[in-house]
């Protein structure tokens, strides 16, 4: 017999040996967990490797395991248990329990009460963040539904008004804020509504973006080659993320008999799906920290506080076949009214597809996705890095300098011993897009610097 014949629509699952009744927590807090999460299953008469061994007095069993569950979990989850007999005369006992629409779901005994979540293959005990999560979904309700202590008449909404206007040709009236979720009767901002304020309260809803000099974040001489911190409304957020990637990755492109080819390092539709998903999704309930983009030589990868909504494990889930789970279902419709996501919830769906069509796509280029307990990541491929070191592809691909590029090339041609500080002078360029410029063109195989860091020299090759 194979388990799956005995979980049917269970993914989540422990399996027990026998009903340990002195020590009865080892399962109980499964119970919790499974009813606190997205439901699982107690599968009893089975060892740890599927050895299926069977108990002995089921219906003893049984009613304890009823018995328990009513003196220690509050309140009583539903739970549906089955007997199975397997073709051996084995006797198992399946003990389903659903997701719980009361939680938190508690845990009494031993002196303690305790909330479980499952995570991953395990049940843990809640922290204080989860547990107010659980609160909320206790009462059918979410962080971005919460009325804040702000008032509506202290705050602008430009940005948000402009994009309404833009995306469906109408305006925004007064009453569309609260029918939106925006604010309330009393005229005092949801969470939701705070979120996307021109310049927004929510002091830890910001964006830090980083094109770091190298594979890793220690990337010698120069950590960083151009760095960024955004505050405000989660369209700002949006829209200068968008922007930071496209300043800081290239475009190759290859000629074709009637036109070119365009082949940039990122998929746009990858990026600006990632960001949405990483700005709308996010645990609010973790403040302190914030959603990151780090760009390598490499790779694009994109943090966003808050694992999956439902506590499993995106890295086992099949991508295509993911539920629409809302952790901000405010913040979503809205942005769906915007025209930044759709409701059917397919932006991790559309973030592989980009990538399938493009047309420097490789297999082994596929965007990866992770979650935990705390964190959610998209790791987005360079997918110019690989076809860096080809040289048949390189031959075929031309690369169009910037203006900057050009105005470096030139000032450095005539002046192979000009320092970093006078090319800035000279240039009229920060550093950072000096420092960024000058890698470029050295990836590009157009610079070489010779000689140490005081006394050498720059080589423009053609």
């Amino acid at each position: 017999m194979k388990m799956t014949d005995l979980l049917g629509e269970a993914t989540e699952y422990d399996k027990k040996q026998a009903v340990e009744k002195k020590k009865s927590k080892s399962w109980l807090k499964s119970v919790s967990a499974f009813a606190n999460t997205a439901g699982g299953m107690l599968i009893f008469g089975i060892t740890d490797d599927e050895e299926i061994v069977g108990l002995e007095d089921i219906k003893s069993d049984s009613e304890f395991i009823s018995q328990k569950i009513k003196e220690r979990i509050s309140p009583f989850p539903e739970v549906i248990m089955k007997l199975h007999k397997t073709e051996a005369e084995k006797e198992l006992l399946l003990l389903q329990i659903p997701a719980g629409a009361e939680t938190p779901y508690y845990y009494t005994g031993d002196g303690v009460t305790e909330a479980y979540i499952r995570i991953g293959n395990e049940s843990v005990v809640a922290d204080a963040t989860e547990l107010k999560r659980l609160v909320m979904r206790g009462k059918n309700s979410s962080y971005d539904s919460l009325i804040s202590p702000y008032s509506y008449e202290d705050f602008s909404f430009s940005k948000l008004r402009e994009r309404y206007k833009s995306w469906t040709g109408n305006s925004m009236t007064e009453k569309s804020f609260e029918s939106f979720g925006i604010r309330d009767a009393q005229g005092r901002l949801t969470n939701a509504g705070a979120l996307l304020a021109d310049d927004s309260p929510v002091r830890w809803s910001r964006l830090f973006c980083t094109r770091w000099n190298g594979l890793d974040k220690s990337g010698g001489q120069i950590d960083a080659l151009d760095s960024a911190e955004y505050t405000g409304s989660l369209i700002i957020l949006l829209n200068e993320g968008v922007h930071f990637v496209k300043r800081n990755m290239k475009t190759l492109w290859k000629k074709t008999p009637n036109s070119r080819i365009e082949m940039p390092d990122y998929c746009e539709r990858s990026i600006f799906e990632a960001l949405v998903n990483a700005l709308i999704h996010r645990d609010y309930l973790i403040n302190g920290s914030e959603v990151h983009v780090d760009m390598f030589d490499d790779r694009l990868v994109i943090y966003s506080p808050g694992g999956m909504p439902d506590g499993t494990q995106i890295q086992e889930r099949d991508i295509d076949d993911i539920p629409s789970t809302r952790r901000n279902p405010i913040l979503a419709d809205i942005f769906a009214r915007l025209g930044y996501m759709e409701r059917q919830g397919s932006g991790l769906s559309k973030i592989c597809t980009a990538y399938e069509n493009a047309a420097n796509y490789q297999t082994g280029m596929e965007p990866t996705f992770r979650s935990n307990r705390v964190e959610f990541t998209v790791k987005l491929p360079n997918l110019n890095f690989k076809a860096s070191g080809n040289d048949a592809l390189h031959e075929a691909l031309n690369e169009a300098l910037t203006e900057k590029q050009k105005l470096l090339l030139d000032i450095l041609q005539n002046n192979p011993t000009i320092t970093q500080k006078e090319i800035v002078e000279s240039a009229a360029l920060s550093r950072s897009t000096v420092q960024r410029t000058v890698k470029e063109l050295t990836e590009m195989g157009r610079l070489e610097r010779v000689g140490s860091k005081k006394t050498g020299s720059w080589i423009v090759k053609e």
